[in-house]
């Protein structure tokens, strides 16, 4: 392994990161309410540790290995989350300790949405942007970015980019140039971020909460600005703007840039995961507002409007909610945060196991079913007119088990520490799903769980962020030996 490389690779990537808590400053200038000061002690924290790391290698030039670019990306994000809590620790945040900050980071860089703060709407400006900018930045995610750059540094980013693009298919380029790919989704990234919030503010959002919330809703992150998330509007247009930008934001953001350039709507409507992602959120908001109807008395607009906005939220796995859902009727709660696990689509902004996945273990399901019917029969599975080759579907089963595997490791982890069944599984759930709200104790808030739900529930969120994989291959020995 590159160790100096690597070293300086992460020193690069601080730095870049301690300009990220210049906005803050200027907000907190800006309102007058305080919080600049923890911001620039974290600030030069951050870039002091950067310098510190990269001066010493500054001429050192090379390409990363595979293996260099997984322990890259997981360092990265280890360290930037930590980086990120210090502001947060500094504040004046009442009973904000060291996990609180930690856990609040890895929420807003993993765009999870899960907090430890209760009332948001007394704090700083200057904090509650800084929430959101962490998910804004986690949302496409800050290598990418980086990626853009590395290459003028004399740095090779392609192991990066595959390492922490997310999804079952990571080889595809949009661009020829790597670079190019990472400038062009940060373009569709930006735009889409630009339009959300000059329409939350036409629809009479402030400045800054547009702004603020336009940043958790194209990151598919879930952060709000009020303790009644989008609720405190109380206003059907910004619901329904938030609903079509989850909704977007929630798909592949190569078909995004496919449609641009061919100025066409035929990539989305040829893309079998598209289809299949459509269709679930279809499906659970017809079975939502029925059971709304049925077992609330809610009126048909009301049920419709309400179940449509709740689907997409969790199904994304964004995270924003406008009433309390958590205490619906009969399964509601359990059928949203199970519709978390299917998450958004490969190379969007959602969590989950991704509709892709999904998609390819009910074809494998259905492969099977056949093959008892005709035991020497040959079944190919195909994405579209695309035969799949067996290596993908092993790796989706395998990413299946894992996932399975560590859920359930997390989950009793929880319990033994004292967390009862419905909290310690939706917790799990939504943390390694990136969705944030839960059930039980934490369907308002994580406040009130220990330190150490917080410490687990932090790894949760990053294994869940890259996607299982990219943080458990450091965990084999083999990848120490090669």
């Amino acid at each position: 392994m590159q160790s100096q490389l690597i070293v300086r690779i992460l020193g690069i990537l601080l730095m870049i990161f301690s300009v990220t808590m210049m906005p803050p400053i200027v907000v907190a200038l800006i309102f007058g309410d305080g919080g600049g000061g923890a911001f620039f002690s974290g600030f030069f924290i951050s870039l002091f540790t950067g310098l510190v790391l990269f001066l010493p290698h500054k001429k050192l030039k090379g390409e990363l290995r595979n293996r260099d670019g997984f322990f890259v990306v997981v360092l990265f994000w280890t360290v930037l989350s930590i980086f990120g809590a210090i502001p947060l620790y500094l504040s004046d945040i009442n009973d904000f300790g060291i996990a609180d900050a930690v856990f609040e980071s890895f929420s807003g860089l993993t765009t999870t949405g899960a907090t430890v703060i209760k009332h948001l709407d007394e704090l700083p400006h200057a904090v509650l942007f800084y929430r959101q900018q962490l998910q804004w930045l986690g949302g496409m995610g800050i290598i990418v970015l980086a990626v853009a750059i590395l290459p003028m540094l004399g740095i090779g980013g392609m192991q990066l980019y595959r390492a922490e693009t997310p999804g079952p298919v990571k080889d595809s380029k949009l661009t020829p140039r790597i670079a190019g790919t990472a400038k062009a989704l940060w373009y569709i990234y930006l735009g889409l971020t630009t339009a959300c919030a000059v329409s939350y503010w036409l629809a009479g959002m402030s400045l800054f909460d547009a702004i603020c919330h336009s940043f958790s809703t194209v990151a598919i992150g879930g952060f709000s600005t009020h303790d009644k998330s989008i609720g405190w509007f109380n206003s059907s247009e910004i619901e329904l703007i938030c609903t079509l930008f989850m909704l977007i934001s929630g798909i592949n953001f190569s078909l995004h840039f496919a449609s641009v350039r061919k100025l066409s709507m035929q990539p989305y409507t040829k893309d079998p995961e598209f289809k299949v992602y459509i269709s679930i959120m279809a499906i659970v908001t017809l079975i939502t507002a029925l059971t709304l109807i049925i077992k609330s008395g809610d009126g048909f607009s009301d049920a419709v409007g309400d179940a449509l906005f709740h689907t997409v939220s969790m199904a994304t796995t964004t995270g924003f909610a406008t009433q309390e859902f958590y205490a619906w009727p009969v399964f509601l709660p359990a059928l949203l945060v199970f519709a978390s696990f299917i998450g958004g689509c490969a190379g969007s902004t959602g969590g989950g196991m991704k509709v892709i996945r999904f998609l390819l273990l009910f074809k494998q399901g259905s492969r099977e079913i056949k093959k008892l019917i005709h035991p020497n029969g040959i079944f190919k599975i195909r994405i579209g007119e695309t035969v799949l080759s067996e290596n993908i579907i092993e790796a989706v089963w395998g990413f299946f088990a894992t996932y399975v595997a560590l859920f359930f490791v997390f989950m009793l982890i929880l319990m033994a520490d004292g967390l009862d069944q419905i909290t310690a599984f939706s917790a799990v759930a939504a943390c390694m799903n990136n969705l944030g709200p839960g059930l039980g104790k934490v369907a308002a808030n994580y406040a009130n769980i220990s330190d150490l739900a917080k410490w687990i529930l932090s790894l949760a969120m990053l294994f869940g962020r890259l996607e299982i994989f990219t943080l458990l291959v450091l965990f084999s020995p083999a990848f120490w030996r090669s």
